[in-house]
């Protein structure tokens, strides 16, 4: 256990000017103290006991809203915990300490643990026919530095960062754009904001509770020392010039990363605060003292003081888990370290290894991209019999075979069972191992022609090289590809594997370079009936079978591509019917319309789906679910659980 106020000092001397612990005497007058409405009686926290024993930091009756979110742990057949104790856990990328805010999970509204939308960091909301939706703040809120969170940092952000053409070119997020409108937001008092549409958005409140969520507030008070409208301009000059950037909205931009969670000086109202400054092998991060959850017996959440997230190579994860230096951890865990986790657990190994259900549509997807390019190539890939033709020539059984002990099922990509939507015949459309057909459909396509090793040539003479770009990141896919490209050597085709950064990756998909690349399937492979259909339609460029019709969507046609194909703009037809749907029966309709066409058209070649997830889990960590669902959104991966609920079952954790 951390003697902490030493550590945190030896870490980063920067971190002076973060913690309430840390700040002057002086600073204490801005917090007026609050009185917290009928609850249990709080304790106070032990890892802040000196600060507000010293008077650098006021009790936990004023750190707290008046009305708290109280967690009732034991409805959800969950144990009450006690404060303390170190978590870690890893990452392969030092970007990837955002991961803290998609585990954290505090958002303005977020699923429970049964997919059910529900307050959070608001107190309460209402919407009427989804157009106009009231938020409802918690009186005596604060950010972790000890301002109040209030209606002024929606409205900072909305009117000085959505609505600056200098921080926000293309204004504010796609999602609050309905019929090419935006809304009209107002502020009619410090714990209310309003949002209003002339058309539904019955999508808002699940964009909210996303696992990336969209940040429609800012810590004004933080914020406006680089905004050329409240900042001194001669002040302001030297920080840019300090920052080394070339405007005051590029340090602007620079010191708002709520998502990135980089800025260790940027308010938070998160569970747990980044400690740490700059790029580090590990990075710390604390309780915030004015978070705003308790349990009932008036334990202030988290329940864990701090977490240690280790950087560490893709390829240690296993072994570095194996070895017993991670309390939690998923992310970086394939299906192929099953194996050498439980040999770990076996050897005494102070953790078990859990098998979640995998929440993505697909473990594994190739995605043909419309959008290429090479003129000659994008005719061949929009041909829907070619796109059969390649998912019929994948030997699905082969591949669960020999990388998931037949645990994985094998399929087109399609929602999951656990999806009211779900349809077999989805899942098995073009999905059988035919080789016969494949051929078949190839040479329907007019890709009769075939070079002197068996290869099939393109109308202008090209053989028909597939070249599938990755991530380079799962040992998996490139198994499965190895398989693949045997597979489709039989009916003329070959394949041809092309590792890359992802981040390199992604921009050459968005910028048409990439023939074909791979990848999850959908991250939301269990929607319900409110859960928008929009990932669905060529709305979005992450979607990487039509990244150009994403950004012409994405930026009102600015730039890429309308869709021009029939079925993908019946697809964007039916996401608009969704939109503007009045029951619950028209939206059920048209999500299985998208479904349908997405089995009949293959836009994503889905391999298989339901592979188990493993989680490493220390022996005295608590209410870590036996049983859940990995899923990126909805469920934030660990998110949904609640890791602030999360306890050792002594005083530390390692």
């Amino acid at each position: 256990m951390y003697d902490f106020p030493r550590t945190l000092f030896a870490i980063s001397r920067p971190i002076l000017a973060l913690f309430p612990r840390l700040i002057p005497a002086l600073f204490l007058g801005l917090l007026a103290p609050i009185a917290l409405s009928a609850g249990p009686e709080l304790q106070e926290s032990t890892f802040w006991q000196d600060e507000v024993s010293r008077g650098d930091m006021p009790p936990v009756a004023e750190r707290l809203p008046t009305v708290p979110l109280i967690a009732d742990l034991a409805a959800k057949g969950r144990a009450m915990g006690h404060q303390g104790g170190t978590l870690n856990t890893m990452v392969t990328r030092s970007k990837d300490i955002r991961q803290m805010v998609v585990y954290g999970y505090a958002r303005l509204v977020g699923y429970d643990h049964d997919y059910t939308l529900m307050p959070d960091l608001l107190a309460a909301y209402e919407h009427q026919d989804f157009k106009t939706f009231t938020l409802h703040l918690r009186p005596g809120h604060r950010w972790s530095d000890g301002h109040l969170f209030t209606s002024a940092d929606f409205a900072y952000w909305w009117d000085d960062v959505a609505n600056n053409e200098k921080l926000s070119p293309s204004g504010p997020p796609d999602f609050l754009r309905i019929e090419g409108k935006l809304p009209t937001v107002t502020f009619p008092d410090e714990t209310t904001v309003i949002y209003a549409w002339d058309d539904p958005n019955p999508n808002f409140l699940q964009t909210l509770a996303q696992a990336r969520p969209p940040f429609i507030y800012r810590p004004a008070h933080f914020l406006k020392q680089y905004h050329e409208k409240y900042a001194d301009p001669a002040a302001l000059a030297i920080e840019v010039d300090d920052a080394r950037v070339k405007s005051w909205a590029a340090l602007h931009n620079k010191r708002d990363n709520m998502y990135k969670f980089d800025n260790h000086r940027l308010p938070t109202l998160q569970p747990w605060m980044n400690a740490t400054s700059g790029k580090k092998i590990r990075h710390i991060f604390v309780r915030n003292p004015y978070y705003h959850r308790i349990d009932t017996n008036g334990v202030q959440l988290p329940y864990i003081d701090i977490i240690e997230m280790e950087i560490v190579s893709g390829g240690l994860v296993a072994a570095k888990s194996n070895a017993g230096q991670a309390d939690l951890q998923s992310r970086g865990l394939d299906f192929r370290d099953i194996a050498i986790l439980r040999k770990g657990e076996a050897d005494g190994g102070n953790y078990k290894t859990y098998l979640w259900s995998n929440g993505a549509a697909s473990q594994i997807a190739i995605y043909p991209n419309l959008n290429y390019n090479d003129a000659q190539w994008r005719a061949v890939l929009r041909d829907v019999r070619v796109r059969r033709a390649l998912s019929l020539g994948i030997d699905r059984d082969t591949i669960n075979k020999a990388l998931y002990f037949k645990l994985a099922k094998p399929g087109a990509m399609t929602v999951l069972p656990s999806s009211p939507f779900f349809d077999q015949a989805n899942r098995d459309a073009w999905a059988a191992y035919d080789m016969d057909q494949a051929n078949a459909l190839l040479d329907q396509a007019g890709l009769t022609k075939r070079a002197g090793n068996g290869i099939r040539l393109l109308p202008d003479g090209r053989p028909m090289e597939i070249v599938i770009e990755t991530a380079g990141e799962r040992q998996e896919v490139e198994n499965a590809l190895q398989i693949i490209m045997d597979n489709w050597r039989d009916i003329g085709v070959k394949l041809v594997m092309r590792p890359l950064d992802r981040d390199i990756l992604r921009n050459r998909i968005y910028a048409g370079t990439t023939m074909a690349a791979v990848w999850f399937g959908w991250d939301n492979g269990i929607p319900q009936t409110y859960t928008s259909p929009d990932y669905l339609a060529p709305r979005y460029q992450e979607f990487f079978a039509w990244p150009k019709w994403g950004q012409y969507f994405q930026t009102n046609g600015e730039v890429g591509e309308a869709p021009d194909l029939p079925e993908a703009q019946r697809l964007m037809e039916l996401a608009l019917i969704w939109d503007r749907a009045t029951s619950e029966q028209e939206r059920e309709a048209a999500w299985r319309e998208m479904l349908k066409i997405h089995a009949d058209q293959i836009y994503g070649i889905g391999i298989l789906a339901e592979a188990p997830q493993p989680v490493v889990v220390n022996l005295n960590l608590r209410n870590v679910p036996k049983k859940g669902i990995w899923a990126w959104d909805p469920g934030a991966h660990f998110g949904i659980h609640r890791p602030d609920e999360f306890f050792f079952s002594d005083d530390g954790g390692n």
